[in-house]
């Protein structure tokens, strides 16, 4: 079984201390300044476009990102950066077109959005779906992964690695949004840091391998040993082509994820919604560059194991029941740090799980208190109630994953998929119902209600289709190929897509008949000046945009 030594639990102590330390110093500084619950929950005009930017980062990367990221970059290469490099460009848009309407409309949670602009029928069944949604799938897959890598890598029991990363989270998250903010600027840093080391080390080793030095040379040996993980768009006859259907990664469902994720999802919009306008641009757009740089950090490592496997290393230590898994391949490569430098990748590590936990049990908080015990609960709660439910609530979130993590069979599906295919459900629907309620006045309560409940089921329809019907004759399209069964399935991401599509058509038909008829809606505050860009902000999106064309074009 693998351990640390005891350098290395210093250098973790010393990150432990940093930390906590550090958020103490800012929770004592800003309490006084505290008013309100949105103070405590938004941290209202107190994060820098930095603290933003980092934080938006450091809750979304996390294990699914270290661990299953890596893992597909051993299995199917540099395209699953696609994840990465469109969350850049989906930024991007967020910050251009979603976030001035959020601030313009004084706009905090996603719940409040859809009860200003629809209805609060609306808005409760979303806000008890995101709350089963964050607690039972993220919250869950995130600890239970985490903890998973943990103790791979230091020996520790899961369940005392489970504990440790939820009181870690929960010490945090009790200084609210504020403490959040800014120590995620500290958990970025350990997580680059600790990021690239691992990433340094495993194109050493590839060199080594073919008795050269230097990570330029690891990486040129890489595209040449394993060119067919240096693509980034699929043809047709890729065995990962389910995963990762061709353009669609492009031009398809990868949007709809992307921009249902980062524009309509409290988890992160939350970071940016208590800043001024040009704070929060700045900051979504520092983000947008830190996601440009994370392929090296949580695909490389992946490929480099890959090479490595391939040359007869790792024999026993990738495989999982007699078959390769993997997502051993980051904790394998972390096993092989020296002394120290283990230490720093393993608070690396630590640093990503916990501000993602930190950062998800406090949009839990936000939903609960602002959404349903103050709307619904106790609507005279004055603003210290507010806090002290919402600091009850994280408690309480954090307890129901540590004890339901376990039973959920995370680390059966991965839980990069596992996430996915949950949430992949509601996300066309949830996307059609918040962009068209932006951008056209006319759309109507039952046009949203049809996308939520609509487009969830017609998810399922088009999940368990297969079954029941021989999609075969798809196939010369290129909307349906073979699973590893032999079963002709529609890849997950054009699914998305298509349910998207039907969404907006709906919608559209149901608004049209209900406005011809009289209906009322209510349209939010929309002017063109609210999209106007600074210069400053401009040159650093056309410098994201360029970079991005550059690295599909390079590795096409």
């Amino acid at each position: 079984m693998q351990t640390l030594a005891t350098q290395d639990y210093i250098v973790f102590l010393c990150y432990f201390i940093l930390i906590v330390g550090y958020g103490v110093w800012i929770y004592k500084k800003k309490k006084k300044e505290e008013t309100s619950s949105k103070d405590y929950f938004l941290a209202e005009g107190s994060l820098t476009w930095w603290a933003i930017g980092a934080s938006l980062i450091a809750s979304n990367i996390s294990a699914e990102q270290f661990i299953g990221m890596s893992g597909s970059g051993f299995k199917m290469g540099l395209a699953i950066a696609t994840y990465e490099w469109m969350a850049a460009f989906t930024l991007i848009i967020v910050a251009v077109f979603f976030i001035p309407v959020y601030l313009k409309n004084k706009i905090f949670t996603m719940p409040q959005y859809l009860n200003q602009r629809y209805n609060s029928n609306v808005a409760m069944i979303m806000a008890v779906f995101w709350l089963l949604l964050y607690v039972l799938v993220n919250l869950t897959s995130i600890l239970y992964l985490g903890a998973l890598a943990i103790s791979s890598i230091s020996g520790l029991d899961i369940t005392l690695c489970m504990i440790f990363l939820a009181f870690f989270a929960v010490m945090i998250t009790l200084g609210g949004m504020k403490v959040i903010g800014y120590t995620d600027v500290i958990q970025v840093f350990f997580l680059i840091l600790g990021g690239l080391g691992t990433t340094y080390l495993a194109l050493n080793l590839v060199a080594e391998e073919f008795g050269t030095t230097g990570v330029i040379n690891g990486f040129n040996l890489m595209t040449t040993e394993a060119n067919d993980h240096f693509h980034m768009i699929f043809e047709k006859s890729n065995p990962n082509y389910m995963d990762l259907p061709g353009l669609s990664v492009l031009i398809g469902g990868m949007l709809i994820i992307n921009l249902n994720y980062w524009g309509c999802n409290q988890y992160i919009t939350q970071r940016a919604l208590g800043a001024d306008l040009k704070t929060a641009r700045n900051g979504i757009l520092f983000a947008a560059f830190l996601k440009l740089l994370m392929p090296i950090i949580v695909v490389l490592p992946g490929i480099a194991a890959f090479v490595l496997y391939q040359n007869g290393h790792f024999g026993t230590e990738m495989l999982q029941d007699g078959t390769v898994n993997p997502d051993r391949a980051y904790p394998v490569l972390l096993n092989l740090l020296p002394v120290g430098l283990k230490g720093l990748s393993f608070a690396a590590l630590t640093a990503a799980i916990v501000a993602s936990l930190a950062g998800k049990a406090n949009s839990i908080a936000t939903i609960f208190t602002l959404d349903i015990y103050k709307t619904k609960l106790n609507v005279d709660a004055d603003e210290k109630k507010l806090v002290s439910i919402g600091k009850k609530a994280i408690v309480v979130a954090m307890l129901i994953a540590v004890v339901v993590a376990p039973f959920l069979g995370i680390d059966k599906k991965g839980g990069f998929q596992y996430i996915q295919e949950y949430t992949g459900f509601v996300s066309p629907g949830v996307f059609a119902m918040f962009i068209l309620g932006f951008f056209w006045k006319k759309t109507t309560s039952n046009a949203a209600l049809f996308a939520t409940i609509g487009g969830f089921l017609m998810s399922l329809a088009f999940k368990f289709m297969p079954a029941v019907v021989d999609l075969s004759f798809l196939h010369s399209t290129g909307f349906a190929v073979p699973n590893a069964d032999g079963v002709f399935e529609i890849p997950f991401i054009d699914r998305m897509g298509f349910v998207f599509l039907i969404c907006i058509v709906g919608m559209y038909a149901i608004s049209m008949h209900e406005t011809a008829r009289g209906v009322k809606t209510n349209g939010l505050e929309i002017d063109r000046t609210m999209f106007k860009m600074s210069p400053g902000f401009t040159v650093g999106m056309l410098v994201v945009l360029f970079l991005i064309a550059v690295f599909y074009t390079i590795f096409w």
